[in-house]
């Protein structure tokens, strides 16, 4: 029997009645928002703004969507097709570059001996004690001077360093027993077969949950792109959504603003569906 399905079965029925209601209270807490953001997507302004919103769908669903992608929601500067263009170019850039990097780091570490090997860790988990507003005005001056601004290299290659990542995949490569190295050493396996055929099946889970966690993180971009790049075609849905808020004199359009809002919380939780197993594995391992 799966050892989740064992432990809820040990419990009294009154005992799992009330760890269910305690669920679903949870559940519609976390989703009323959710719910709320797609309810006021589907009215006009004059609904949304008269003080009690509707509970069920109004008739405006298609065109409040439609005017964000045919660009007439002028406090977006651009059509929200491009936002998500941009949203979606640094998310997969920075958790793509975030992945690759710590695993190249980790793997050396861990794997590889080398003088100052120790002092390099200490120096990468250091630079979390840095906060963002010290680091972004150095970073800001090293990508301008590079010819980096306003572009998406620009946008995506600063941020794609994570010591965070590399300190928790240290910590997967440290549980592997030595044994297996050596093993791997006298069947002849180099460190690239090693670590291609050996130690990414066997983190597969890990990979998966963490590409998620900083996918999520790169969608969420907002100082960063605001700070690196000065022309509307780069800015991000976080920026655009912003935007709409500070409408000036204006009453915002927030059945609109409710719209792009929905639209960001699409596609992490589409890739949180599809990488679902995986990071399902990784909690029940590291239950384990």
């Amino acid at each position: 029997m799966n050892p989740v399905h064992s432990r809820f079965a040990s419990r009294s029925v009154p005992a799992r009645i009330v760890r269910y209601a305690i669920l679903i209270v949870a559940g519609f807490i976390l989703l009323f928002p959710v719910y709320t953001a797609v309810i006021a997507s589907t009215h006009t302004r004059q609904e949304v703004a008269a003080g009690v919103l509707p509970i069920l769908p109004g008739g405006e669903l298609v065109r409040n969507y439609g005017s964000l992608f045919a660009g007439s929601a002028k406090a977006l500067g651009v059509d929200a097709g491009r936002l998500l263009f941009n949203s979606f170019a640094c998310a997969i850039g920075i958790s793509v570059g975030k992945v690759f990097l710590s695993l190249m780091t980790a793997y050396a570490i861990v794997f590889f001996k080398f003088p100052g090997r120790n002092a390099v860790f200490s120096l990468m988990i250091l630079t979390l004690m840095l906060p963002v507003e010290v680091r972004i005005i150095p970073t800001f001056e090293v990508v301008t001077k590079l010819g980096m601004g306003n572009s998406y290299l620009g946008l995506i290659l600063p941020i794609t360093v994570s010591a965070t990542a590399v300190f928790l995949l240290r910590q997967t490569f440290l549980s592997f027993p030595r044994s297996l190295v050596e093993a791997a050493e006298m069947d002849g396996v180099g460190p690239v077969g090693f670590f291609l055929n050996l130690l990414l099946p066997m983190i597969r889970n890990e990979i998966g949950a963490l590409f998620v966690i900083m996918f999520v993180y790169g969608w969420n971009q907002y100082l960063w792109p605001l700070v690196i790049s000065s022309r509307d075609t780069l800015y991000t849905l976080p920026i655009g959504m912003n935007r709409m808020l500070a409408s000036g004199e204006l009453q915002a359009e927030w059945q609109l603003v409710m719209a792009v809002a929905v639209l960001a919380m699409v596609p992490p939780l589409l890739l949180m569906a599809a990488f679902q197993k995986n990071v399902a594995d990784q909690s029940l391992n590291q239950e384990k």
